[in-house]
C-alpha cells in the first residue's frame, strides 16, 4: 500500500533452539514470525487475530523492536526503526508505544501512578516538574481514573483500573502508533466492553493508529477496521472487518468464526460447527507447502507442494489458498 503509514516487508524473527550447556548444537529454529508483510494507514485499527502460539504477539513486539528481527523491515513514516541505532530507538519511542497483555505484570509494584506516568512524561516530553501533577492529572480523568488515586501503588487498584493506568502510561508521551497486544484477555467482559469504549475514544481523540492483537474475533469485530487473520507465523487472511467477519475465504477464518458463541439460540443450533482436527503443528518444524493443509478439510495434494501466496480476491479481501475459487463459489480468474 504506497504512503502506508506503517508498513511490515517480510519480517521473520525466529529464535533458536540449542541444546547443551557447553558444547552447545543447534537442534532448530522456531519460526514464530515468518515471512509478515502489512501496510497499516494513519488512523485506521488493525485487528490481529489467530490461535495462542500463532505469533501474533511476537510479532507486536518486533515491530516496536522489543524483539529484534531476524530479517524483514518495519518502517514507520519512512523510518526503517530496525536499522535505528539505540539512541535514535529510544526517541523514537516517544512516537510507538505497546500496551501489555497482564496488567498485574505490567506496572512496577513499586512505583505509585504519579510516577509511573511522570516518568514516561519526563523521559520523551521534557515536561517542567511543576507541569507534572496537572498533566498527570488530566491524563487520569481522560482514562476514567480519578486523580485523586495517582499517590496509589497497582495494588490497590483492581484488574480493570491497573489497565486504564497501563493504557495512561502508553498514552503518556502523546504517541501515533498503539500496540495494544490483547489488552483485555484478562479482564471481566463486562470490564472488557469499558476498556474496548475507551480505546475507541481515544483513538478518535488523539487521532492514534492501532494494531490490536487477540484471540477473541467478537472483541475484534467491535473496535476494528480492517482484520488480519495468522496461522504458525503467516498471514492467511487480509481485508475488511466485516467482509472477513462474514463472508470468510480461507479454511482456517472459517473455522475460528464458527466457533464464536452466537447470542441468539435458533442460529447456533442451525449453524455448523467447524472442529479442526488435531493441534496446530510445531513452528519448528512447519509442514511442507500450505501450513494449515494438515488440519485443512478442502486439503488436496498440490496444497502439500506450494506455499500458497496471499492473493487479492477483490475488494481488497486476501486470502492465502490455492482453492478459494472452489470453496467460495468464486470465478478462478479473480
Amino acid at each position: 500500500m504506497p504512503g502506508a503509514f506503517l508498513e511490515i516487508k517480510d519480517l521473520q524473527t525466529h529464535f533458536p533452539v540449542d541444546a547443551g550447556l557447553i558444547f552447545k548444537r543447534r537442534l532448530g529454529v522456531v519460526r514464530a514470525v515468518d515471512g509478515v508483510c502489512l501496510s497499516v494507514n494513519e488512523g485506521e485499527v488493525l485487528g490481529v487475530v489467530g490461535e495462542s502460539g500463532c505469533g501474533k504477539s511476537t510479532l507486536g513486539r518486533t515491530i516496536v523492536q522489543l524483539i529484534p528481527p531476524t530479517s524483514g523491515t518495519v518502517v514507520l513514516e519512512g523510518r526503517n526503526l530496525n536499522q535505528l541505532h539505540r539512541r535514535e530507538l529510544r526517541r523514537a519511542r516517544s512516537d510507538f508505544q505497546i500496551i501489555f497483555q497482564d496488567p498485574y505484570a505490567s506496572l512496577n509494584p513499586r512505583m505509585n501512578v504519579f510516577d509511573t506516568l511522570a516518568e514516561a512524561m519526563r523521559t520523551h516530553k521534557k515536561i517542567p516538574r511543576r507541569e507534572l501533577r496537572q498533566r498527570v492529572a488530566a491524563l487520569m480523568r481522560k482514562v476514567g481514573l480519578l486523580p485523586r488515586t495517582m499517590r496509589k501503588y497497582p495494588h490497590e487498584f483492581s484488574g480493570g483500573q491497573r489497565q486504564r493506568i497501563a493504557i495512561a502510561r502508553a498514552l503518556a508521551v502523546e504517541p501515533k502508533l498503539i500496540i495494544a497486544d490483547e489488552p483485555v484477555s484478562a479482564l471481566d467482559v463486562s470490564i472488557q466492553a469499558q476498556v474496548i469504549n475507551l480505546l475507541a475514544q481515544v483513538r478518535h481523540e488523539m487521532k492514534l493508529t492501532i494494531l490490536f492483537i487477540s484471540h477473541d474475533l467478537s472483541v475484534v469485530k467491535h473496535i476494528s477496521d480492517r482484520i488480519a487473520v495468522m496461522y504458525l507465523g503467516k498471514i492467511v487472511e487480509l481485508g475488511e472487518a466485516r467482509a472477513v467477519l462474514e463472508k470468510p475465504l480461507h479454511p482456517y477464518t472459517k473455522a475460528l468464526i464458527s466457533a464464536v458463541p452466537l447470542v441468539d439460540p435458533t442460529r447456533e443450533h442451525a449453524r455448523r460447527r467447524i472442529v479442526l482436527p488435531g493441534d496446530p503443528p510445531s513452528s519448528i518444524n512447519p509442514p511442507i507447502g500450505c501450513r494449515f493443509h494438515p488440519r485443512c478439510p478442502y486439503m488436496i495434494e498440490a496444497c502439500k507442494g506450494q506455499v500458497p501466496p496471499l492473493v487479492d480476491w477483490g475488494e481488497n479481501h486476501f486470502a492465502a489458498c490455492i482453492r478459494v475459487p472452489e470453496i467460495n463459489q468464486l470465478p478462478s480468474n479473480r
